[in-house]
């Protein structure tokens, strides 16, 4: 692949982003009032996606031996604990993703 080609590639999906970021202000701006069905979706929807990339990240999670606690439940279990501790997304995501990592590496679970 040249250069070019990349370039615009990433052109092509930096606007695009950017379109589809931009286009719900333009439709749902001004004097109208936001439909119920909207608000509806913006509250229901973030909990089920998070729900649905949970089940994704746990569904090749395989017990084998007896006893073994893979790292991706024990990082679950941290993440979730500094959640409701902190309050802070991308501090309980970094930190469980670190521990993921360390576990994963140093000690093979």
């Amino acid at each position: 692949m040249n250069t070019t080609y990349l370039l615009t590639g990433l052109a092509v999906m930096a606007l695009v982003t950017g379109l589809i970021r931009l286009i719900p202000f333009l439709i749902f701006s001004g004097s109208k009032a936001t439909p119920p069905y909207i608000l509806y979706m913006g509250k229901i929807l973030p909990p089920a996606i998070m729900a649905m990339l949970v089940v994704y990240c746990y569904k090749g999670i395989q017990f084998s031996p007896p006893l073994h606690i893979p790292s991706e439940i024990i990082a679950g279990i941290v993440v979730v604990l500094l959640h409701i501790w902190k309050r802070n997304s991308l501090l309980s995501i970094g930190v469980g993703t670190i521990l993921n990592i360390i576990l994963k590496m140093y000690f093979g679970i």
